[in-house]
């Protein structure tokens, strides 16, 4: 029990992390996430959208390098809510990790959770958001991990931090979105806008008095943490007439690495360096999509915020525009990704598994499920469906922690492939129809503990070739390799990064391509890895990995709270 001085100190660490100053002493810390319908401006109409505290973006979590919070979840909606903490670890502790009917079932409306989350190595830029249906469109929020007290940045320390979060919107309600997309069996509709912290930018109708400002001073310097929390698409980012440093990727520190622009991923987060070294005036920053996939219809909009330089002076109007890439310029997006490298120092280094106990392929495809004489459940005689080495993921009853936890049969089975059954040429431009249908099944791969993995991502070009964010939770990976083309298991292992490679929670397949990554399976418990692109992981682009305990009670995975919602 809290005396009353600890809940008062309690409410005070709360009200900094809301401040967003990390000057508190505590390692253990409490917030409140309500979640329920707020109504929402923007494009010229309101309608009301899931939020966390009624804010969007939500709430930003302030934490140091290994504190742990403890959030209180409450649904206050009508849907059912997950919430996860994308890029946290989680120590022996999926319990809170949040994807539905993988770690736990959803929290109710009406219900709560309180849910756990364990800093351990991280330290930089994550994010959180809702890991069920369709709602973390606009639940999400920032999670900026700080090193310890003791501690300081690897680079000179920044004047102001600023979260830059992209997003997505639509006109629609996002869940009638999602069941269009559900019963047509078709790609989804389009968002109607991209946004930077939640507004579309001047470039859109009734946008421009809320579009996002970010105010400098000539010679300072701003760490900016981007997060792209967008449902469908990579972007490219970039601000007019300035460059950027990038510095830390998936909270993990990189070597600077200077560019004009960026390409990040749904579900990355990339921290930039930008120096206010140009004349006072106002400048644009804008994001746009890079969509390599044929024939397919995409946003082809421009979120933009502006760039205010303080002092006196007649702003330039309209403010200039950055070059961002063509929409399709797969060179600029592969190569920017393809440049980052882990800090590898001293104080920094890397631990690449080198004695690599299991190799997996696995194929990552678009594919198609044909419907029988033209049912009402699939309208135009095609379900687009998507899947990993030909097993298109489906959901179980219950969620399959708890039945490996529990010893609950036939809810999953652990025959995942690890080599894709079929081989073909991957990435050829004409494939057999007959390889375009996968088998639907909760196929998981079970990992013993402190086993090295190396796993090889190809991209295949059934239906349509696209590039693939691949997430996995509970770990971050060395990205090693990539190409593209198909993989060569003589030839590409050659070319290997070994020294320095960047290490990450979530990569960018390049669109008929592959990448390869690296990490050692030392986290029991049960991990979901998907695609980040929202309507591939619903198709069944997704799969598990079971991490075995250890011998030691040390590497056991932790009991579940009392209050796990129940299915």
């Amino acid at each position: 029990m809290w005396s009353l001085v600890g809940v008062q100190v309690l409410q005070i660490l709360g009200l900094v992390l809301v401040l967003g100053t990390h000057y508190c002493d505590a390692a253990t810390l409490r917030r409140k996430f309500v979640v329920e319908e707020t109504p929402y401006r923007r494009l010229c109409s309101t309608k009301n959208i899931l939020t966390v505290n009624g804010q969007f973006p939500g709430p930003t979590l302030y934490v140091h390098k290994g504190d742990t919070i403890i959030v209180d979840v409450y649904n206050k909606a009508k849907y059912n809510i997950t919430i996860h903490w994308h890029g946290v670890r989680q120590p022996r502790y999926p319990w809170s990790d949040g994807p539905e009917y993988i770690t736990q079932c959803p929290i109710q409306p009406g219900a709560k959770f309180s849910q756990k989350v364990i800093f351990s190595t991280e330290e930089g830029t994550l994010w959180w958001h809702a890991h069920s249906d369709w709602s973390r469109a606009t639940v999400h929020g920032a999670i900026v991990i700080y090193p310890k007290k003791d501690s300081t940045y690897p680079f000179p320390k920044p004047d102001a931090e600023v979260p830059i979060i992209l997003g997505e919107w639509w006109k629609k309600p996002i869940m009638e979105v999602y069941n269009e997309m559900l019963r047509t069996g078709g790609d989804p509709n389009v968002s109607d806008a991209y946004t930077i912290n939640g507004q579309p930018g001047d470039l859109y109708p009734c946008s421009k008095q809320d579009t996002f400002k970010l105010r400098v001073e000539q010679g300072k310097t701003y760490l900016l943490r981007i997060i792209n929390a967008a449902m469908q698409d990579l972007l490219f980012f970039s601000i007019a007439k300035h460059s950027v440093t990038v510095v830390a990727t998936d909270a993990s520190y990189t070597k600077p690495l200077t560019r004009d622009i960026i390409t990040i991923s749904p579900g990355q987060t990339i921290d930039v360096l930008l120096k206010a070294n140009q004349n006072p005036d106002h400048y644009y920053m804008a994001a746009r999509v890079y969509s390599s996939t044929f024939n397919v219809t995409f946003d082809n909009t421009t979120t933009t915020a502006v760039v205010e330089y303080s002092g006196k002076y007649a702003p330039t109007s309209p403010p200039p525009l950055p070059r961002l890439p063509y929409y399709n310029d797969t060179s600029a997006s592969v190569n920017f990704t393809g440049s980052l490298r882990s800090l590898a120092s001293d104080k920094y280094p890397v631990d690449i598994p080198r004695n690599i106990t299991n190799h997996f392929i696995f194929t990552v495809s678009v594919n198609l499920f044909l419907c029988p004489n033209n049912s009402y459940a699939c309208p135009n005689g095609a379900r687009l469906a998507a899947s990993l080495n030909n097993i298109s993921f489906t959901n179980p009853s219950i969620d399959i922690l708890q039945a490996y936890y529990y010893g609950i049969n036939g809810v999953f089975g652990a025959r995942f492939p690890s080599f894709p059954p079929y081989v073909f040429n991957f990435t050829a431009d004409v494939l057999p129809l007959s390889l375009e249908t996968p088998k639907r099944g909760t196929e998981v791969k079970v990992l013993k503990y402190n086993s090295t993995v190396e796993l090889v991502f190809q991209g295949t070009n059934l239906v349509g070739g696209t590039d693939h964010p691949m997430h996995l939770h509970g770990y971050s990976f060395y990205v090693v390799g990539w190409g593209v083309g198909n993989f060569d298991i003589k030839k590409d292992p050659l070319n290997y990064n070994l020294v320095d490679p960047p290490l990450q929670n979530t990569i960018a397949v390049p669109k008929n391509g592959w990448a390869t990554i690296r990490f050692r399976a030392d986290n029991p418990g049960v991990w979901f890895m998907h695609c980040h692109i929202e309507r591939h992981m619903v198709w069944g682009m997704d799969t598990a990995f079971i991490v075995r305990n250890g011998v030691p009670p040390n590497t056991h995975l932790l009991s579940p709270p009392p209050d796990m919602p129940p299915c």
